[in-house]
């Protein structure tokens, strides 16, 4: 079923070119963050293109239950009213975050050395993911845990009373983790320093240091050490969010694989921890250009081209490059499909513990439709069927998640065969417009 009622079935089928521009929704790490860190400065944070799917919007509302006065002003104009560092309120009721797992870990975090109780639900998608990665960190500060087995939600966390700063190794790639721990350590005196072995999307770090938080970052034997100096008065910013590369993945990938297509993207975030896709695309022989590069709010943004492909290869994706584009791996592989060769992707273990198990479900979809994949419990590989080669005519399960459901349709756009979604409600999560803006592109979508 859907995350918001019945679900919604959709196919999509092979069209003519996909052209013009794909003005995509706001970038979902920062959209998430904005509204946080927000709600955590004195003043008023104002915001500009905001994200208004359903993750980010169950974000805002729990930002408000928690105190702060988070306003709607239209056409992707928000503004938050902060109640500054250790200042959140206990909450009525139950905070539900939806689908999000950004969502909820990073709320997890700002909450757990203030002095209250909080109780976390979610989907049933969400309520099937790991929390202990984030609640073991935040016990470290002081704060306690009731959740169900396995470290599930729904969960209750008592927010430390005397939160003390911590010392983490974070034990495997993960920009949530990360992130959480930085939000704890905002109300925790002293110093709380994040170790990661291998680096993330910094975000976090980025947006920290804009609202005014003492923070530093260096490279050094033990891998990149983050350093924050807790219980700063964080400044309210004006921000403008980047339209979010992991969404401009699917016209790009699309347009690579739909002959005739030529898409521009136009202000795309290229933050380098989070353009690890378009680094293996152009590898694999992709027609994708950076047109008018530059720097919006202290990120690198550029408008992307992509062009039909028709003679991309098939490469090894090397596990460290993971991080950087771990939410891109499912659309990757509709790439591969229609690529000569073999694609292999490995280090992507965290892909299990997703809104689904994603590679589970892209194995599953890719098999369905003509395509060889083999997997292991961290990697997996795709045997090209060369440009327009994929049979297709499958109906895939996308088990709640949104990026399982927008891969498949556009693999039908490739597709001999027509491929359906059996729900294509969970895509409202990230990309409400998916639908819309990919029709006016010229792709053949059918309810």
């Amino acid at each position: 079923m859907s995350t918001h009622g019945d679900p919604v079935p959709l196919t999509a089928r092979a069209s003519g070119p996909l052209t013009g521009e794909a003005h995509v929704p706001g970038d979902k790490s920062i959209s998430h963050r904005s509204l946080i860190l927000g709600a955590l400065a004195i003043g008023e944070t104002r915001i500009s293109g905001l994200l208004e799917g359903q993750d980010v919007l169950d974000t805002a509302r729990a930002m408000r239950a928690f105190g702060a006065v988070v306003e709607d002003l239209g056409g992707g104009e928000w503004r938050v009213q902060g109640v500054g560092t250790g200042g959140f309120a206990e909450p009525d009721g139950v905070i539900d975050c939806g689908n999000s797992g950004t969502g909820v870990r990073l709320i997890m975090g700002a909450m757990a050395t203030c002095p209250i109780t909080v109780t976390f639900t979610g989907d049933a998608s969400l309520n099937a993911r790991p929390m202990a990665r984030v609640t073991d960190p935040l016990a470290l500060f002081g704060a306690q845990t009731v959740g169900r087995s396995g470290g599930r939600l729904p969960m209750t966390i008592v927010g430390a009373r005397e939160p003390v700063p911590v010392h983490y190794v974070v034990p495997v790639p993960s920009a949530q983790v990360k992130s959480a721990v930085l939000l704890a350590g905002l109300n925790a005196p002293g110093k709380t320093v994040v170790i990661e072995k291998e680096a993330t999307r910094d975000h976090t770090e980025r947006m920290l240091a804009g609202f005014g938080a003492e923070i530093t970052v260096e490279q050094t034997n033990e891998g990149r050490v983050i350093t924050l100096t807790g219980q700063p008065e964080l400044k309210p910013q004006v921000i403008a969010v980047p339209r979010d590369p992991s969404s401009a993945a699917f016209p790009v990938c699309a347009a690579l694989i739909v002959p005739g297509s030529d898409v521009l993207v136009p202000n795309i975030g290229l933050n380098p921890t989070r353009a690890g896709l378009f680094t293996t695309l152009r590898e694999m022989g992709a027609d994708l250009t950076y047109e008018n590069p530059r720097e919006e709010g202290g990120e690198p943004v550029a408008d992307l081209r992509a062009r039909y492909s028709p003679n991309m290869k098939g490469v090894v994706v090397p596990p460290d490059r993971a991080a950087s584009m771990i939410d891109e791996y499912p659309i990757l592989s509709v790439v591969a499909a229609n690529a000569t060769g073999v694609t292999e992707m490995r280090g992507v273990r965290e892909l299990r513990v997703k809104e689904s198990d994603r590679i589970e479900a892209m194995a599953t979809g890719l098999l369905a439709n003509g395509v060889n994949v083999v997997t292991g419990e961290d990697w997996w590989s795709v045997e090209g069927c060369g440009a327009g080669g994929v049979e297709g005519g499958a109906t895939v399960e996308t088990h709640l998640d949104h990026r399982i459901a927008m891969s498949f349709l556009c693999l039908g756009m490739a597709s001999k065969d027509a491929v359906q979604v059996d729900d294509s409600g969970p895509i409202l999560t990230s990309f409400p417009i998916f639908e819309s803006l990919m029709t006016e592109l010229g792709a053949v979508l059918e309810r």
